[in-house]
């Protein structure tokens, strides 16, 4: 599951290395070096206590189900555990971000861990109250992928992030806050996860407040507190094989996952800087694409042969990244797949001359969602019984797909249901739409056949006929003749070459009324 709270004390990407340049082997600094695990530990308890009771704001801790927020919820248990049931004043909620896209390994691990942690908070009499969060309908990936045509995210568009992960947090943060005035945000964040970590903790230590906390800087009224910021990640290891889950869970399973998705698929005995640390597995959306290898679930499915039934995951999204598309890769681009034009139609130039591309077109977008179902399918088949229901794709998201294709891009062949049968053999379980939204492939492929190979006369025409369909049985007709004109600017040229000249021309004028030769330099994006 995804740490969306930990974002906060990210920092912007930038050319600084993530991580420090390997040193000769030496003995790693532990933060228990100096008193000891039991008493480094019990000072932590203590802090965490006094800290707790010290005012009203109620407590939030982002747990991924990870090392190192299971760390830290486990110090924060047991130090409140310890009060008396009159002294847990205030809840403390556990909140994890599934943005839908999870690792399903990971994903059904923090599920269990959730129920788990619910029923033993219920049992122990704790003001502990764990909550799933997830982003809305129309921030999900697929529905902004296949729906909207958002091309696979990439460093310099990374889309996804903030409507998956950021928002839906940030929103219960906000609300937590606005009913108390104020929140404490408890996080697993270490300086020795990287450079830039360490440099983040370097910037905001000036600011803090009571020793310990740390105004966020994007969002008031939030208090961070960081207990093992100075843990490495060994600390965190011994900590959670020496100390028992006091939710219930096997912390011995966690370290399993870890070492399944380690390359060697060990989690070694760690005594100097050359040994490489169970911690270092990363995970997070089996579809991301702003790394260039999903190392965690290669690993997983090279280290079990159980977990072949993963492969179709991992095969949809190589492909789903660009720098795999075509000969050349890790060059190449999935520019073929992409319209020449931007979401509003507009056709902006880079500094080459080339338009900048814009959303996956309708074809593209299509075999997305035919792999995608396809790949559902046979997950389902190769898998065990605890993913024989897994969706990739739920229904509501379908639905919200087709509504987008059918009303926004004016794809009146209402392809979806079409492909769904034809990638799963079954009929489609969605509802019908509104018969006047949409005409059927049969009476698009005759309009496609009266416009030959001209696209953008087709698609012209198409959405023609999609706005006066909507507004044919409306007694008002607000910004109907404005929508039709929109409708001319983005297909009025003869074809794609022409309008790309024109786009060229503009720019040129535009540069030379402000007094420079070269064309403004735009960044690759969909938007």
């Amino acid at each position: 599951m995804s740490n969306a709270a930990e974002t906060l004390l990210t920092p912007p990407t930038g050319s600084e290395p993530d991580h420090a340049p390997a040193s000769p082997a030496k003995t790693r600094a532990s933060a228990f070096d100096a008193a000891g695990l039991r008493a480094t530990v019990e000072q932590l308890e203590n802090e965490i206590r006094e800290l707790y009771q010290s005012d009203n704001a109620p407590w939030i801790v982002g747990y991924s189900g990870g090392k190192d927020s299971t760390a830290t919820l486990q110090l924060i248990w047991n130090a409140i555990a310890q009060l008396s049931a009159s002294r847990r004043c205030k809840p403390i909620y556990v909140i994890t971000t599934d943005t839908l896209v999870e690792n399903p390994i990971v994903s059904a691990w923090v599920n269990k861990s959730l129920q788990v942690m619910r029923e033993a908070s219920r049992e122990q009499g704790m003001p502990i109250d764990a909550r799933m969060l997830t982003p809305k309908l129309r921030d999900r990936f697929w529905v902004n992928l296949i729906g909207r045509g958002y091309p696979a995210p990439r460093p310099k568009f990374r889309w996804c992030t903030e409507r998956l992960k950021i928002k839906p947090s940030n929103e219960f943060i906000s609300n937590v806050v606005d009913k108390n005035g104020e929140a404490v945000l408890c996080l697993g964040a270490r300086r020795t996860e990287s450079v830039a970590r360490a440099r983040v903790f370097d910037n905001t230590r000036r600011f803090r407040m009571r020793d310990r906390f740390s105004p966020s800087e994007t969002l008031p009224g939030c208090m961070i507190y960081t207990p093992v910021e100075t843990w490495t990640n060994d600390d965190i290891w011994i900590f959670l094989n020496i100390r028992s889950n006091p939710w219930g869970l096997n912390n011995k399973e966690l370290m399993g996952l870890y070492a399944g998705a380690s390359p060697d698929g060990e989690c070694p005995l760690v005594v100097d800087d050359s040994t490489p640390s169970c911690g270092d597995s990363r995970f997070g959306c089996w579809v991301c694409t702003l790394v260039e290898k999903d190392k965690s679930m290669t690993a997983m499915i090279q280290n079990d042969s159980d977990k072949e039934w993963m492969r179709p995951l991992l095969d949809l999204r190589n492909e789903l990244d660009a720098r795999n598309q075509g000969e050349k890769a890790p060059k190449a681009s999935d520019h073929d797949l992409r319209d020449f034009r931007r979401m509003t139609g507009a056709i902006q130039i880079m500094s080459n001359g080339d338009p900048v591309p814009g959303p996956y077109k309708q074809g593209a977008r299509e075999q997305w969602l035919f792999k995608l179902l396809k790949a559902e399918a046979e997950v389902r088949k190769r898998g065990p019984a605890e993913v024989q229901d897994l969706d990739l794709i739920p229904l509501e998201e379908l639905q919200e797909i087709r509504r987008i294709w059918v009303m926004d891009k004016h794809e009146l062949e209402d392809s979806l249901p079409s492909i769904y049968k034809q990638a799963t053999g079954k009929p489609y379980p969605g509802g019908a739409l509104d018969d006047n939204l949409s005409l059927g492939a049969e009476e698009m492929a005759e309009l496609r056949d009266i416009c030959g190979d001209d696209r953008l006369h087709f698609e012209l025409a198409r959405e023609l006929i999609s706005i006066t369909r909507k507004d044919r049985n409306s007694a008002r007709r607000a910004n109907l003749n404005k929508r039709i004109e929109q409708a001319f600017k983005r297909h009025y040229f003869d074809d794609k070459e022409e309008a790309i000249e024109q786009a060229r021309q503009k720019a040129r004028a535009r540069d030379q009324a402000k007094g420079t030769r070269e064309p403004e330099v735009r960044t690759e994006a969909a938007r």
